[in-house]
C-alpha cells in the first residue's frame, strides 16, 4: 500500500522548502537523480522505518490574479481526493489571510488527517504569534522553520505514526499475479493503449475493484499467461485545466507505481523524452519497479533506415545511468507491437523475481573481480571474498569485503554491469551493498 502526503497552502509560505526538508531529513533518501527537474513535485520520504510519498502542490498554481483563489481551492480539493493525509502550510509573518481562511474552510470538511504547519516560527515572539492559527480549528498544529528544519521532526513523527503497518499478505509474492501499470504524461496515449489491449482480446476474467478508489485492476488471461493491468489512464477527472491534469496524473502515476511490479512507461514519439518523463522513469527506478519503455505513435513518424536505432540511442542517453531497459516502438492506434509489450513486461517480471544460486553467483562474480580489482585506497588493497543475493523484493546483492566503505561508485557500477552481462536483469533496477567480511 502506498501512503501519500500532499503539501498545500497559498504561494510563498515555504511549501517547497518544507518539501525538500522532509526528503532530506534522512540520508536514506536517494533524491539526487539526474533528470529530476528543478521544480520536481514528488519524492519519497523515509522516517522511523515508514516510507511514504510526498507531493508538493507548489509548482501548479497559474499566475493570473483573478483566478488565483479558485485555482488554489481546486488544487486543495484534488489533494483531498488523492492523498491519504494533508499538510496545510501557513506563514506566521503574514497571520491568517483570506486565502488561508478559504483553504481551511475546504480542509475542515476533509475526511483525512490535516496537519496545520505554521512556518517561519524561529523566535519566541513568533511562537506567541503562531497561537493565532489555533482559531482555524485544526487538532494537529506544528510550529516549524522549514529553512532551519526545527519542528519538522515532530511533524514527521506524527505522519509516520498515522501510517498503518503493512498487511502480512502484501509481502507474499508467490501467490500474486504480475501487476502492470501504464504510466506516463497526459496525452501520450495511455488510454488508447489500454483500450487496444482490452478491445482486441475479450478474455478479461474479471474487473477487480482496486485497492484505491481510483485505480481499476483488470484481470487478463492472454498468451496462456495471467496478469493484472492497473489502469490509471482513463480515470482522470475531465478538466480543461492543464495544471489539474498534470497534478492528477502525477498523483495517480505514483499510486499505480506503488502497486505495480512492472511499469509500462508510455512516451509520445513525436515529442521525444521530456524531463518530466525522465522524472517519472527515475521515480519508478528508485521504487525498484521493473520498467519497459513504450514509444507510442510510432506510425506518425517519418522513418529512414536507422530511425528506431538512433531514436533508442538518444533515449538511453537521457535515461543514463540506468540504460538496461527494453525500448519498444508501438502504435496503440494501429495496434502495432502492443502484445509484444505485454510479453516483454512478463519477461521483466520474471527477471525481477529470479533467484541466482550462491555458487553460480560466486563463480561468475569472483572471476569478474579477479579480472578487474577494486582500486587501492590509502595503501589498502580491497578484497572481495564472497557474494550472495539477498531475499528482497528488488534484486539486491551483498558483496563481502575487507573495506566496505572504500569501494567507490565507478567500481560499484562495474559490478552492476557484470551482473547485467551474465544474468538477465533487463528492465530491472539492481541494488548492491558492501558488507564487512
Amino acid at each position: 500500500m502506498s501512503y501519500t502526503v500532499a503539501i498545500v497552502g497559498r504561494p510563498n509560505v515555504g511549501k517547497s522548502t518544507l518539501f525538500n526538508r522532509l526528503l532530506e531529513q534522512r540520508k536514506a533518501i536517494v533524491d539526487d537523480v539526474s533528470g529530476v527537474t528543478r521544480d520536481r513535485q514528488y519524492g519519497i520520504a523515509d522516517w522511523n522505518g515508514k516510507v511514504f510519498n510526498v507531493i508538493d502542490t507548489g509548482g501548479f498554481v497559474p499566475d493570473s490574479i483573478d483566478i488565483f483563489e479558485t485555482e488554489i481551492r481546486k488544487q486543495v480539493r484534488i489533494a483531498i481526493d488523492e492523498a491519504n493525509a494533508i499538510v496545510f502550510m501557513v506563514d506566521v509573518t503574514n497571520g491568517i489571510t483570506n486565502l488561508d481562511e478559504s483553504m481551511a474552510d475546504v480542509l475542515r470538511r476533509a475526511p483525512k488527517p490535516v496537519y496545520l504547519v505554521v512556518n517561519k516560527v524561529d523566535n519566541p515572539q513568533r511562537q506567541l504569534d503562531a497561537t493565532e492559527f489555533y482559531s482555524l480549528g485544526f487538532e494537529h498544529l506544528f510550529n516549524v522553520s522549514s529553512i532551519s528544519g526545527s519542528g519538522t521532526g515532530e511533524l514527521l513523527d506524527a505522519i509516520a505514526e498515522a501510517i498503518p503497518e503493512k498487511e502480512a499478505d502484501e509481502n507474499d509474492e508467490t501467490i500474486q499475479l504480475p501487476k502492470f501499470a501504464i504510466i506516463g504524461q497526459p496525452n501520450v496515449g495511455k488510454s488508447s493503449l489500454l483500450n487496444a489491449l482490452i478491445g482486441q482480446e475479450r478474455t478479461i476474467v474479471s474487473n477487480i475493484a482496486g485497492t484505491t478508489r481510483d485505480t481499476i485492476h483488470t484481470h487478463y488471461k492472454l498468451f496462456q499467461k495471467e496478469f493484472i493491468l492497473i489502469d490509471t489512464a482513463g480515470l482522470r477527472k475531465k478538466s480543461k485545466e492543464k495544471d489539474d491534469l498534470e497534478f492528477y496524473s502525477v498523483i495517480r502515476a505514483i499510486k499505480a507505481m506503488d502497486e505495480a511490479d512492472v511499469c509500462l512507461l508510455v512516451l509520445d514519439a513525436e515529442k521525444g523524452i521530456t524531463s518530466q518523463d525522465v522524472s517519472i522513469f527515475s521515480l519508478a527506478a528508485r521504487k525498484g519497479k521493473g520498467i519497459v519503455v513504450l514509444v507510442n505513435k510510432w506510425d506518425m513518424m517519418e522513418k529512414a533506415t536507422n530511425t528506431s536505432r538512433d531514436y533508442e540511442k538518444l533515449l538511453k542517453q537521457k535515461l543514463a545511468p540506468f540504460t538496461d531497459v527494453p525500448v519498444l516502438f508501438v502504435s496503440a492506434k494501429e495496434k502495432t507491437r502492443i502484445f509484444k509489450a505485454i510479453e516483454i513486461g512478463l519477461e521483466v517480471f520474471d527477471s525481477k523475481h529470479q533467484k541466482i544460486s550462491t555458487s553460480k553467483l560466486n563463480d561468475v562474480m569472483l572471476k569478474a573481480v579477479e579480472s578487474y580489482h577494486a582500486p587501492v585506497v590509502r595503501g589498502h588493497s580491497v578484497k572481495i571474498k564472497y557474494v550472495t543475493q539477498l531475499s528482497t523484493p528488488v534484486p539486491s546483492f551483498a558483496f563481502f569485503t575487507n573495506y566496505p566503505d572504500d569501494i567507490k561508485l565507478p567500481y560499484k557500477n562495474y559490478l552492476e554491469n557484470q551482473l547485467r552481462t551474465h544474468f538477465n536483469f533487463k528492465g530491472v533496477p539492481i541494488r548492491i551493498f558492501f558488507r564487512k567480511k
